[in-house]
């Protein structure tokens, strides 16, 4: 009886374990009269790789930011940066950063490639981006190195050029909770029923 007790757990644990543990991918595109593109967040083994491109402004960089909100009636709608942890504004890869903080992305020639791993923003958990907002500011961030006021904020990175939800691409049909499909629980619950007996 333990053996067989045994077996069924393996296979409901594999179960549930096949399907949480499908590659999450988000998607987000930013919009302006003169900004368009489109980014992509797809879970890797070591962050979250945040890849694709943007259009629209001359050579230069340009702050780039998940913010608070999924607001994007206007881009100041989508609020402050995400910083759950209340930290000073930093640079993608400093110890001090909002969660939120994705550094600069470099323009040449009208055009920007984004492909970058970040390992504090998730599609899970506490620093989960999804449903957030992504944001594209006019000027440089100074990643919190400056002399400036709002160095310690923003980044100094001035006005928010162009903006979009970050949204689910796939798979279909996950949430930030637990998702079992209803064959596994009722697997789980008829196991259970048998183990009681």
């Amino acid at each position: 009886m333990c053996g067989l007790i045994y077996f069924y757990f393996v296979v409901i644990f594999h179960s549930v374990v096949l399907i949480n543990g499908e590659t999450r991918e988000a998607v987000a595109h930013l919009m302006s009269e003169q900004v368009n593109g489109t980014i992509y967040f797809t879970e890797t083994d070591i962050g979250l790789r945040v890849h694709g491109t943007i259009t629209g402004l001359s050579t230069g960089r340009y702050g780039f930011h998940v913010h608070e909100l999924g607001d994007i009636s206007t881009c100041i709608a989508t609020g402050a940066h995400f910083n759950p942890y209340e930290a000073d504004h930093g640079g993608r890869d400093h110890t001090v950063r909002h969660v939120g903080d994705l550094g600069n992305v470099q323009f040449v020639g009208n055009n920007a490639l984004i492909d970058f791993v970040d390992n504090i923003i998730t599609l899970r958990g506490r620093n989960n981006i999804l449903g957030r907002g992504l944001v594209l500011h006019e000027q440089e961030d100074d990643l919190g190195l400056g002399d400036h006021e709002t160095s310690l904020t923003t980044g100094n990175a001035g006005p928010r050029i162009a903006c979009g939800v970050i949204g689910i691409r796939s798979p279909s049909d996950w949430n930030s909770g637990i998702s079992v499909n209803p064959s596994v629980l009722l697997l789980i619950i008829g196991l259970l029923f048998l183990i009681i007996e």
